[in-house]
């Protein structure tokens, strides 16, 4: 039983969810580790977190999050995608920073609770969901590099429109030469907050000299393709879907292994190796590769329309419009989030009533 301290309704809820991640619903899911062990769950009212500043996560940043979405289908009924993988993932996260795991079941259980007494905030115009964002801190009111005592684990819930403010239209990459976004034996497959610190740079770089996200290389040669931006990448090429093989370095994203299932489902070739990016700009001057995409929660899909490198800029398929395989993953996979396609898959958990 999740004890819910409720107040009634404290906030307008927006009109039209036509942002990403900038409105907060009324009540959060909180939870507190302290002696050895997790205490009880409380869902309250949204609210400040107090942290004095020699908070252990504010200097060590030993924390991890997740994300992952709400929808309402055409009957009303709350659907939530994947929810226990994102908290499996979570599980391995913590394990990775030393911060003792929240039991998976129980994470499902408290945000369940949480979007069933949020429900009237999700939205339901096309493109809109209701983002959620579960995340885990150390909480040691002092300083010293280690382990800490305390954590703080806590969900919330933010209405949202399309993560990119173009929505579905292709966006530009450059491929990144100088920075690196993990290396071997790092965090890179985990879903981590420095990960992201990290990361932001080269993509600001990148918006810079008029590109949208960063294609990132290995960090030891420099030479094959990991990820772009915050997201897992795919290509096609010669006819085939290729992203690269997870390697320790890569996060194994669950909205790329949902699209791999269903590649597979449907007959589409898809192979998971490493891509060398010599091998993606002769495709691209050779027009073997017809289209590249990026995999991730937020965005779901993001096709790929331009690619640079050293100052050379390469259209990819045809100019500001998605290709046909990256628009049938995203056309499956919302049609799966919200209920207009059937869930073969096992991968939707209905919420309340």
């Amino acid at each position: 039983m999740i004890d819910i301290i409720e107040c009634g309704r404290l906030k307008q809820k927006p009109e039209k969810a036509d942002s990403f991640g900038k409105v907060f619903t009324d009540y959060m899911y909180v939870r507190e580790y302290a002696d050895g062990k997790w205490g009880n769950g409380v869902i309250r009212p949204f609210d400040a977190i107090e942290l004095l500043p020699c908070s252990s996560v504010l200097h060590y940043g030993q924390a991890a999050f997740e994300g992952l979405k709400a929808y309402r289908d055409g009957r009303g009924t709350v659907r939530l995608f994947r929810a226990r993988d994102n908290f499996a993932r979570m599980r391995t996260s913590c394990d990775r920073l030393c911060i003792p795991p929240v039991d998976a079941d129980e994470a499902l259980d408290a945000l369940t609770a949480l979007v069933d007494l949020e429900r009237d905030w999700i939205p339901v115009e096309r493109g809109t969901s209701l983002y959620i964002r579960p995340f885990v801190f150390a909480s040691d009111e002092s300083l010293g590099v280690h382990a800490a005592h305390n954590y703080k684990f806590i969900i919330i819930l933010s209405p949202s429109g399309a993560y990119y403010s173009h929505g579905f239209a292709p966006v530009a990459l450059k491929v990144e030469r100088e920075y690196v976004r993990a290396s071997k034996g790092g965090t890179g497959a985990y879903k981590v907050v420095g990960n992201y610190a990290a990361s932001i740079k080269a993509g600001e770089l990148a918006v810079r000299d008029g590109y949208d996200q960063v294609l990132w290389l290995d960090g030891g040669e420099r030479k094959y393709v990991e990820e772009v931006g915050s997201m897992n990448i795919f290509f096609v090429l010669d006819g085939k879907v290729v992203t690269p093989a997870l390697n320790g370095t890569i996060l194994p994203g669950i909205t790329r292994d949902s699209c791999i299932k269903l590649l597979k489902a449907k007959g589409i070739p898809v192979e998971e190796r490493r891509v060398d990016i010599a091998e993606v700009l002769d495709g691209a001057k050779s027009g073997a590769l017809t289209e590249i995409f990026g995999t991730g929660t937020a965005a779901v899909i993001s096709p790929v329309d331009r690619l640079g490198d050293g100052g050379v800029d390469y259209t990819i398929g045809v100019r500001g419009k998605a290709g046909a395989i990256a628009g049938m993953l995203f056309d499956t996979l919302t049609g799966i989030q919200t209920g207009v396609i059937p869930d073969e898959f096992g991968w939707v958990v209905k919420v309340g009533k």
